[in-house]
């Protein structure tokens, strides 16, 4: 048995921990660049925190998913104001926005020369300048993974900035920071934390290590996220989901994830449509024709058997189907009201043209088995 398991250097998880982060700051450097989303109001405590401990900073709002020239204005603001690390506060966009941040700071040229699919797909090939990731989320686990996805509009689609040495040097996951959340975005940043167990756990890169945090997270997924979503301030929940997310995060990171996320990125580049909530609606229609697929082209093989076994955490049943966990996951988003797809502006004609991109996507690399264009073609179209 041989894999690589890596993480954020340093973790810090509970209730208040952002309140530590003004010392940690202070010894990776003196001036920050502090990211955060459109609401710079929350960040407010954040920024005294820094201040109080010697740490002057420099804000950067990232107002929606981080683009291409997003990227280039920030890297700009962070040489101009000599700033020698990055401080990002938000959810998936504004840590996504600061990871790449971090590495443009340390690497020479555009964002253009390091962007898969899009991009050169050059190396990034100096370590980051100091990150530390705050989300305020719990859905997409970027706090510990080692890529920072992009949007270009001009191109229609979102690529990654990719490498081990963009892993933040610390990670600040602090449930508290999620109490205010909007129902809609508990639904959707959520389903995407389950997504990111669910993915890793039946991908073909898949480990020891990284099912150790798959399991976990879909089991308390199963419980925590109906939970939250009836009560926003039910802090055990919150605590709970944060914690899948963070899991989530660390299995994919190692182990890939699938067609889910293969669609998500041209779905995402194409449309204005939130990723989590992208991902929320192809999640039970991706698992449906996975396990098709399995049913009549690997009966007997691994990646069916662990569709079974998310079905038994899923329900509770020690003798569930994998198609008992589609129905879960199914009868999950309709409870949380969902939206499909086609409520982004999505349509029938554009059926071929996310075909085509999603085969390109790298997480599609991870999909427990190969699937046909007209399978692809059915998860779009169940997804509308």
């Amino acid at each position: 048995m041989r894999f690589e398991f890596a993480t954020a250097a340093r973790i810090l998880f509970g209730e208040g921990v952002v309140r530590e982060v003004g010392p940690a700051a202070a010894a990776m450097g003196r001036r920050a660049l502090l990211v955060t989303g459109v609401s710079r109001d929350r960040a407010a405590p954040l920024f005294a925190l820094l201040e109080a401990a010697g740490v002057a900073c420099a804000p950067f709002t990232v107002p929606g998913e981080p683009t291409v020239e997003l990227v280039r204005a920030g890297a700009a603001t962070a040489r101009g104001e000599h700033c020698g690390l990055v401080v990002a506060m938000g959810g998936g966009s504004a840590i996504d926005a600061g990871k790449a941040l971090a590495a443009m700071l340390a690497n020479p040229g555009d964002p253009l020369d390091y962007l898969e699919v899009i991009g050169a797909g050059r190396p990034i090939e100096r370590p980051s300048a100091p990150f530390i990731a705050i989300p305020t989320t719990a859905g997409t686990g970027s706090e510990v993974t080692r890529n920072a996805v992009l949007a270009s509009p001009e191109h229609r689609v979102k690529a990654s900035l990719r490498s081990a040495g963009m892993l933040p040097r610390l990670a600040v996951v602090d449930p508290e920071l999620t109490l205010g959340l909007p129902r809609s975005i508990t639904a959707s940043t959520g389903l995407d934390a389950l997504t990111q167990c669910i993915e890793p756990y039946v991908s073909v890169r898949a480990n020891a290590m990284t099912d150790l945090a798959c399991v976990e997270g879909i089991r308390r997924a199963a419980t925590a996220l109906p939970r939250v979503w009836d009560n926003g301030s039910d802090r055990e929940a919150r605590g709970e989901m944060a914690w899948v997310s963070l899991l989530g995060g660390m299995a994919l990171a190692n182990a890939g994830l699938g067609a889910v996320h293969g669609f998500a990125a041209p779905v995402g580049g194409m449309f204005a449509a939130p990723h989590g909530a992208v991902c929320a609606a192809l999640l039970p229609h991706v698992m449906e024709v996975n396990v098709q697929a399995l049913r009549a082209r690997d009966p007997g093989g691994q990646p069916l058997r662990r569709y079974e076994e998310v079905a038994r955490l899923l329900t509770g049943h020690s003798h569930a189907a994998a198609e008992d966990g589609v129905r879960w996951v199914a009868d999950l988003c309709r409870q949380l009201e969902v939206p499909p797809l086609r409520a982004y502006g999505v349509v029938d004609a554009d059926i071929p043209d996310l075909v085509a991109k999603s085969a390109h996507a790298s997480s599609m690399k991870g999909n427990p088995i190969a699937l046909t264009s007209e399978e692809l073609r059915q998860i779009v179209s169940a997804s509308l």
